[in-house]
Order: structure tokens, then C-alpha cells, then sequence
């Protein structure tokens, strides 16, 4: 359970009513901020107070680093296979809490509790996963060019990760950057986001639980503003690991830069999938509808345009038109629901706005494109599915990530165009293409330029075996999951051992 603060008074808190006081951990200690401040937790799906969490000072990270920095000395001297031990153990509580964490996930961010299970899989994947990195991080042993020495090159820890998480994939996102990081010897300091503590607090008790030592794991919650800049700045942190905006992201590189610390950067996306004339339509559209509306829209992976071969586009128009009807919105807890609600009021009033410019651009409205109020469902926050369709490619609607469930339906006359349609953007996250013909499927593979391609499915669905991220402005070059995000989390270090005896000169003395 996260870490609740219960008192017998009237108007306080009481597990019960699933309301409390999500608190900071330092040290292997659950403690408020020093600044005594808490700000509401609210369910998305019917504005219920779910909480307070704890509004953290500079003060605050401090304590955290300075509890980092002494545990991960003696961590980094664990063996890799021993450290691993803790993260199998991660793994058998996550599998064996997975339905309450899933609930727990919907109540605090309104996700369906069908893709909440998903969610809390793939962290329980990536604990075993990265477990299993214990016995391997691999580095190379290499033949030198001079008698009798030997070459070879070793990962080593950083040293301590700053992590900053989203609210969308509180959990999962958590585990990609929080398991490679133990794993590899390092110690974390993590800032949730403020709209999903209780999520934190779940994944934090286990590690509590696990027995990993004090220290090695701190959670630290408040604002980007104070807390993410604290921890960007403070000298002792040596990588900042961030997934969130663009425009956050380059603040954050930005400030990391003057430092020179590693910053792993993984932001927007405006993903597409391309349809071609032979595809299978019906697939097709079964792919469009869960990337596009499968979290209310808000995924990095989230299906935001649909590039579609002008011979079918009315027939996919159709068929798209036909299957939105059956999305039922409402409370993700509840089995029935296709659709839960988007994050907060704000983000509803930013959606909105969007499909105002899409008309205004001269978009055709086919489905959806406003608030629903009907039902009860004023008391949350809920935007109806919504596809716009004879969609240019130089329109904001069709540039512009909206992190909601609005797709733009743009024409095109061949393969090529598509991908030229497809590449033409800021973003390079996720890309997919229907297609019967496998030479058509190859040459998408090639030249669509984004970190992930998918072909006869949708956008969404990474596997944490292969890494996940992007090109141009989805990301700085880094990887979480996979085997890839030690690269984040790790230095090479090249050894040589001379056993000749007398001095040796690489490139002079052997030539």
C-alpha cells in the first residue's frame, strides 16, 4: 500500500476511503517534506480526492543525494549477480500485487484496468529482464596488438540517476529507468510525477520489501520547477534520466549541458500509421483504435495521424466511423469501458482547443470533438473520440503532439508519399504500415525514420527486451529498455595488463 498517514479526528485521511498522506523515502524512512506542504491527489474519472502528496524543497533532494551518494559506495562493490537477487525479488512481488497495483493505477490516472495490467506486466518483465542483466552486462575482451598483454573493457556504475517520470506509465516507465540503474551498481533518486504518488509509493514499498539497502532508492515528490531542477543542478547526481516533454526536455538538456551530465531524454511523438491499398483493413482499423484512443490518446506511441492510400480512404473512413461508436467511456475500473478519462481538467481544456484549430484550419470533423458531459461523466474529465479527416500534412493538427484521442485522416497516392508524409515532422518516435506486399513492408522498414516501426499493427506495444525511443525530437540518442539502457546508466572502462614485463608502446613498437 502507499504510505498512508491515517489519524482517528474528523476530516483526516483513513485508508478505508483509500486517502492519506503519500509521503517522500530517504534514507530507507517514509518522512514529509520539509516544506509541511501537500497538495490534493484527484481521480481523473470523478474528480475524487484520492489523497495528499507531499510537496518537496531543495532541501529535501539534498537529504535524498546525500543518502545516494553514501549507499551507492558500498553498492557499487556488490557483485552484479548478488545485485540482481534484490530485482528477482522485485519481480515476484510486483507478479504477486499485480491486480492491486492495477487498480491502484486506475484510480490515480484513469487508464482501463485492462491496459493498467498491462502496464504493471511489463514492469514485472523488466525486474525479471533486468535481473537477468546481473550475470551478463557484458563488456569485450579483445586480442592486443602487443606480446603479452591483455585488453578488454568493463561497465562500471555512474554513480547516482536522477529519475523524472511521467503520470501516463507511472510504473512501467519507472521500471525501465529505476532496474538498470540498481542493477548496474548505481543509487536513485526518482521525482514522480505529482499526479500519481500512490503508484510510487506501491513500487517503492516493494523495493522496501525486497530489502534493497537504504539509500539506494529515494523518492522525492513536488514540482518540476523545484524539485526537477534541484536535482538537475545538484552537483552529486550524474545523470538525469527525464520522459516527458519536449519542452521540459530541452531545459533539462540545456541546464545538464553547462554541467556536463549525461541527460537520457525521451519526449514527444506524432505517430503515424500509413494504410496502404492492399492492406486488411479491418486489422487496420483495429490497430488505428487501440493506438489511437487505447489511454485516452495519452501515449508518446499514441496513433495521431493516419496516412492512407486515397483508393481506400473512404472505406477505412467508414469502417473507422462504424467501430468509434462502440468505444464506451467511463470509470476504467469498471470492465465495459473502452475509454477512461485524460489527466486533469487542463489537459481536457488543451484538447479541446486543438480540435477548435482543426476546424479552424479547415479539417472535416467525421467523429467526436467534444467533451462528454452525459452520464455522470462531467464529474471526470472525458473527451470523445475524435477523427478529423481531409487533413493536410502543413496543418498544426497534423505537427503538433495533443496527448489526447484526436487522429487526423491525411490522402496520399503511393508508398513514397507516405514516408515523406510520415518523416515530415518533429517528432521520430513510432511508425506503422499495413501492407499485403512484404517488398512494400521492407522498404518502409528502411526508410521510415523513427526509433520503432510496427508492420500490420499499430503504434503502441514495445517490448522491454528491444530498446524504446526515437530520432530527432523524441530524444537525445538514448534508450530505455532493452539492453541498450545500461548505456544509459553505465561508463566504459578500457583495461590493459601487460604481463611482458617491459615497457610496450601501442602503434610505435609493433610497427
Amino acid at each position: 500500500m502507499a504510505e498512508l498517514v491515517a489519524k482517528k479526528n474528523a476530516g483526516t485521511f483513513s485508508e478505508e476511503k483509500n486517502k492519506g498522506k503519500y509521503l517522500n523515502y530517504i534514507n530507507g524512512e517514509w518522512v514529509e517534506s520539509s516544506s509541511g506542504k501537500f497538495v490534493p491527489v484527484f481521480n481523473p474519472a470523478n474528480g475524487e480526492v484520492l489523497g495528499e502528496v507531499t510537496q518537496s524543497t531543495e532541501e529535501d533532494v539534498n537529504r535524498a543525494v546525500k543518502a545516494a551518494k553514501v549507499a551507492q559506495k558500498s553498492w557499487r562493490l556488490v557483485p552484479a549477480p548478488e545485485r540482481a537477487e534484490f530485482l528477482y525479488k522485485v519481480a515476484g512481488l510486483l507478479k504477486d500485487r499485480k491486480e492491486q497495483i492495477a487498480r491502484v493505477l486506475t484510480s490515480e490516472m484513469g487508464k482501463v484496468i485492462d491496459e493498467a495490467r498491462g502496464e504493471v506486466q511489463e514492469a514485472i518483465d523488466m525486474a525479471f529482464y533486468m535481473a537477468g542483466e546481473g550475470r551478463r552486462l557484458f563488456g569485450d575482451t579483445v586480442p592486443s596488438e602487443l606480446r603479452n598483454k591483455f585488453a578488454m573493457s568493463v561497465r562500471v556504475p555512474i554513480g547516482i540517476a536522477g529519475l523524472i517520470t511521467p503520470w501516463n506509465f507511472p510504473i512501467a516507465i519507472a521500471s525501465w529507468k529505476s532496474l538498470p540503474a540498481l542493477v548496474a551498481g548505481n543509487a536513485v533518486v526518482w521525482k514522480p510525477a505529482t499526479e500519481t504518488p500512490a503508484v510510487a509509493q506501491e513500487f517503492v514499498r516493494i523495493y522496501e520489501e525486497a530489502g534493497l539497502p537504504k539509500g539506494l532508492i529515494n523518492l522525492v515528490h513536488g514540482s518540476g520547477s523545484v524539485v526537477g531542477n534541484a536535482m538537475v543542478d545538484h552537483p552529486d547526481i550524474d545523470l538525469i534520466s527525464f520522459t516527458g516533454s519536449n519542452e521540459v526536455g530541452k531545459q533539462i538538456n540545456e541546464r545538464a549541458g553547462a554541467l556536463l551530465k549525461r541527460t537520457s531524454l525521451e519526449m514527444g511523438g506524432k505517430n503515424a500509421v500509413t494504410v496502404l491499398e492492399d492492406a486488411d483493413l479491418d486489422l487496420a482499423v483495429d490497430g488505428i483504435l487501440w493506438s489511437a484512443f487505447g489511454t485516452s490518446g495519452q501515449r508518446c506511441t499514441a496513433t495521431s495521424r493516419i496516412i492512407v492510400h486515397d483508393k481506400v480512404k473512404e472505406a477505412l473512413e467508414r469502417k473507422l466511423v462504424d467501430r468509434i461508436g462502440e468505444l464506451t467511456l467511463g470509470n476504467g475500473l469498471d470492465e465495459t469501458v473502452k475509454v477512461g478519462p485524460v489527466i486533469n481538467r487542463s489537459a481536457l481544456k488543451q484538447i479541446d482547443e486543438y480540435v477548435q484549430i482543426g476546424k479552424d484550419e479547415g479539417a472535416k470533423l467525421l467523429a467526436g470533438g467534444y467533451i462528454v458531459t452525459e452520464n455522470g461523466l462531467d464529474r471526470g474529465n472525458f473527451y470523445a473520440p475524435t477523427i478529423f479527416t481531409n487533413v493536410t500534412p502543413d496543418m498544426r493538427i497534423a505537427k503538433e503532439e495533443i496527448f489526447g484521442p484526436v487522429v487526423s485522416i491525411i490522402s496520399v497516392s503511393s508508398l513514397e508519399e507516405a514516408i515523406e508524409v510520415n518523416n515530415d515532422v518533429e517528432f521520430g518516435l513510432s511508425s506503422a504500415i499495413f501492407t499485403a506486399d512484404v517488398n512494400r513492408a521492407f522498404q518502409a522498414m528502411r526508410d521510415l525514420d523513427t526509433g520503432i516501426v510496427y508492420v500490420n499493427a499499430g503504434t503502441t506495444g514495445a517490448e522491454i527486451h528491444l530498446p524504446f525511443g526515437g530520432t530527432k525530437g523524441t530524444g537525445n540518442g538514448h534508450r530505455d529498455s532493452g539492453e541498450a539502457s545500461l548505456d544509459v546508466y553505465t561508463e566504459w572502462k578500457s583495461i590493459y595488463v601487460d604481463y611482458s614485463g617491459k615497457l610496450q608502446r601501442a602503434q610505435i613498437d609493433n610497427y
